[in-house]
């Protein structure tokens, strides 16, 4: 199988991960709930994960890394336990469903939901972000989506940051399609509370994530439990992480999880990121020339000026831009990331015969990104969207390319 379904779930992870798993399974206890050489075990490779955690995203609070089954826990806790009737707050259209569905429930309890809406190439105007923030008043928050899990299109959270940090607005980031494979730096972008995943880009078990969250917010418990200690207070504590995190952790997952992100310390995020933007840039070049293919959410004015992929945006550019002259793309500004469609083609069709005829595994459909699919025409067809990772190789990329020649030819 020819995996690159990479922004749903990593499928290769390093070696050194299923190893510490192994390991802990084998030796670990239960934090807090023992003081045996397990338990012991336990509460260092937890709180070692925590620091390697603050470590790759700048964060100099370890004691306020949450640790939670996933991205979809923490951003449940993060709104349904900051804001209260009457707040408002601005959310985007590139919001996945672990935002969107919370803030629906936010909704119904009277909290205004404002939206910095895409336009018909899926792009955020920061200027427009400006205008709603001028038009509106007494907004709490922002909470924005890194990079779209749809088109890879990434957000700049320090040019987001100054504007929104003028009117005291926090900075809520959803960051499970950048963490581990894009340098992120908490203090540098003005990040109140970051969110990630275990499973994707930082390459750590599946039922792993957390989130980050600056000392002087709040957050209010979502779940209530024991935890390990102060067990004659009947409220959960005030002291974290343990204010957020009831109940058993799940310790092996977690020390898998660590092994994850002291494989990405070594090699740096940034490396991690070049490698999986040459395969990237590697892939657009391979599909540029087929007729009938649509992608969207990526910058390409010659291709846009021969009709083969739609009404795209001009390029931006800029000092970090890696423009590539074999496809006119610029991969400035994305992640490893690319949604097509194929002519009228379903896209759940064209995955099927990706799977069936090719043994190519990619994502289908809506992508849990209803929004982005409105803005971008798509909600019908849905997309069919590649993501590839740290362990695709080039000769994966050059087949995924053929195959997509082959469908369309046929």
């Amino acid at each position: 199988m020819i995996y690159m379904n990479h922004a749903a779930t990593a499928y290769k992870r390093p070696p050194e991960v299923a190893e510490a798993v192994m390991e802990a399974l084998s030796s670990m206890g239960n934090e807090y709930r023992g003081s045996s050489a397990g338990e012991m075990s336990a509460a260092r490779t937890i709180f070692g994960c925590r620091k390697r955690l603050a470590e790759l995203f700048h964060f100099p609070h370890p004691e306020r890394v949450v640790l939670t089954a996933n991205a979809t826990t923490a951003m449940n806790m993060v709104l349904l336990g900051s804001f209260s009737r009457g707040d408002t707050v601005i959310a985007t259209d590139w919001d996945h469903n672990c935002v969107l569905r919370p803030l629906h429930i936010l909704e119904q309890q009277g909290i205004r939901v404002l939206w910095w809406r895409a336009d018909q190439d899926g792009r955020l105007d920061p200027v427009s972000l400006q205008r709603l923030i001028e038009e509106e008043g007494g907004i709490r928050a922002l909470i924005c989506t890194h990079a779209s899990n749809l088109t890879g299109r990434l957000l700049d959270l320090e040019q987001v940051s100054g504007i929104i940090k003028k009117h005291g607005i926090r900075l809520i980031v959803d960051a499970s399609q950048t963490a581990g494979a894009f340098p992120i730096d908490m203090e540098a972008a003005g990040i109140d509370v970051l969110v990630f995943t275990g499973h994707k880009s930082i390459m750590g078990p599946q039922g792993t994530g957390g989130m980050c969250v600056v000392p002087d917010l709040d957050i209010r418990p979502l779940i209530s439990g024991g935890t390990g200690f102060l067990s004659y207070e009947p409220a959960q504590p005030e002291s974290w992480p343990a204010h957020l995190e009831a109940g058993t952790p799940n310790g092996h997952g977690i020390a898998g999880l660590k092994a994850a992100v002291e494989y990405i310390l070594a090699r740096g995020p940034e490396k991690i990121h070049r490698r999986e933007m040459e395969l990237t840039k590697r892939f657009l070049k391979g599909i540029s020339r087929i007729d009938g293919l649509g992608i969207y959410g990526w910058d390409d004015e010659g291709a846009r000026e021969a009709s083969l992929y739609g009404s795209l945006p001009k390029p931006s550019g800029g000092e970090n831009a890696m423009p590539d002259a074999g496809t006119g793309m610029t991969p400035s500004g994305h992640m490893p990331v690319v949604a097509l469609n194929i002519r009228d083609i379903p896209s759940e069709e064209a995955a099927d015969m990706l799977a069936e005829h090719f043994g190519i595994s990619v994502r289908a459909g809506a992508h849990c990104a209803p929004r982005m699919h409105r803005a971008l025409g798509t909600m019908q067809q849905g997309a069919v969207r590649f993501s590839f990772g740290y362990f695709n190789t080039e000769e994966e990329i050059d087949s995924a390319a053929r195959a997509l020649k082959e469908i369309a030819a046929g």
